[in-house]
């Protein structure tokens, strides 16, 4: 094959399954960026403690915890394509349930934690479902560029046009996010109903619970060495980035002294090299291979977070912040796409699951070491304890480092399972 058809071969058709899929995940994340950039408005107009408005925040984070790995369980038995639709409808009633509240002005504080909390608990499954079902929509050559288009669609969709939107829609009513989230979660049901595919369901032997679900996913993580590293190492960046988030406005407000139009200039950066990432991130995979592209990704982010925890400049802030994104949106497309090649395709759910799982647990940790430090070392010191957990992910993942996924391997790792037509 020539250079212009082998790039074509790994190229996903946007005709068929993955336009609609996309198209879905877009819509869904632009609605959530709507709805999580009010929430904390809302929560500050209703009461003025700082620990309710931070146990909204909080009860986004707990799900994940309680119900990321049984999740994944049900996401392996169910059809994930039907798992998907009707979780997005289940969130989009919810969700417009509550645009109602608030437009007859009957929110709460403990309204807002139910929302948060069921809407997280619903995401565990569909999460889970939706990373199974990729393999199915796109050829395995594909998966890659697939992957990064979908992060980098719903990143512009996120982080550039919808939290942008919501001050606008505020000004017309409260309940004006959250009506239009819903409507998004209606539509990306449609979606992804519209579908015409049968995910492989496979059958359980007599007497399987799914704690034993779950435990024979987690040891099929165990003993592969290159998602077991991954995973290790992507906890660590996730304690690391949890720690960064957390006080990142201190860090440009009260180390930087360059306001709010700094840390606005830092989030924009952020989302820019996000963008740029998604670009960046199956170009390298091709000729790295994944697990070096991650391990280049580790590097560089460790050597800017280095650049903003050390240097008091604006523009080594808003450097630092661009290649964080780049390598960050890299990482996680490259992450996600070796995970779906290697894990086996009836265990896809519960390792995507163990991976979700350890991040969140990860980023909750985060912000309270992030905390601590910037309150006895010094506002900096959270971007040079992330540099460090940064580098211990690069030397996690240096033992797998040659074990990148071939073509012939991933074939023989999802064991030729047939999962429906590829698109034209």
């Amino acid at each position: 094959m020539t250079t212009a058809q082998v790039v074509r071969a790994a190229t996903p058709a946007w005709r068929g399954g993955f336009g609609r899929l996309w198209s879905a995940a877009v819509l869904s994340r632009f609605g959530d960026a709507l709805r999580t950039a009010a929430l904390p408005l809302l929560a500050v107009r209703l009461t003025d403690n700082p620990l309710a408005v931070a146990a909204v925040t909080a009860c986004g984070y707990v799900p994940w915890l309680l119900f990321g790995l049984l999740g994944g369980a049900v996401a392996d038995r169910v059809d994930q394509r039907r798992a998907m639709w009707a979780v997005d409808v289940a969130r989009g009633l919810l969700v417009a349930a509550f645009a109602l509240a608030v437009a007859l002005g009957h929110a709460s504080i403990p309204l807002l934690i139910a929302l948060a909390f069921s809407l997280t608990a619903l995401q565990t499954l569909f999460d889970n479902a939706a990373t199974a079902l990729l393999p199915s929509v796109v050829r395995p050559e594909s998966l890659g560029s697939a992957n990064a288009r979908l992060m980098t669609g719903q990143q512009l969709a996120g982080g550039l046009l919808g939290g942008p939107l919501v001050p606008l829609l505020l000004m017309a009513g409260a309940f004006l996010p959250y009506a239009a989230d819903a409507v998004t979660y209606l539509l990306a049901a449609a979606l992804v109903a519209s579908l015409h595919i049968e995910t492989p369901v496979d059958p359980r032997p007599p007497g399987a619970t799914l704690r034993a679900d779950i435990g024979e996913g987690l040891r099929a993580l165990w003993r592969d060495r290159a998602l077991r590293a991954v995973c290790g190492a992507t906890l660590l960046c996730n304690i690391g980035m949890g720690a960064l988030i957390a006080t990142l406005v201190l860090h440009v407000t009260g180390w930087l002294h360059a306001g709010n139009a700094g840390y606005a200039a830092a989030m924009t950066a952020y989302s820019a090299g996000s963008i740029a990432g998604g670009f960046l991130a199956q170009r390298l995979a091709g000729r790295l291979g994944r697990v070096r592209a991650l391990l280049l990704c580790g590097t560089v982010q460790t050597g800017a977070l280095l650049l903003l925890g050390s240097v008091r400049e604006l523009a080594a802030l808003i450097a630092g912040m661009l290649l964080l994104g780049a390598m960050g949106m890299v990482w996680n497309v490259n992450q996600v796409t070796l995970m779906q090649q290697r894990a086996p395709a009836a265990m896809t759910g519960r390792i995507s699951a163990a991976f979700r799982t350890a991040s969140t647990a990860g980023a909750p940790l985060g912000a309270l070491l992030g905390g601590l430090a910037a309150g006895s070392l010094g506002l900096n010191t959270p971007a040079l304890l992330t540099a460090a957990l940064f580098a211990a992910a690069v030397l996690t993942l240096i033992p797998a480092r040659s074990a990148d996924v071939s073509k012939d391997e991933k074939d023989e790792k999802r064991g030729g399972v047939t999962t429906g037509p590829a698109p034209g």
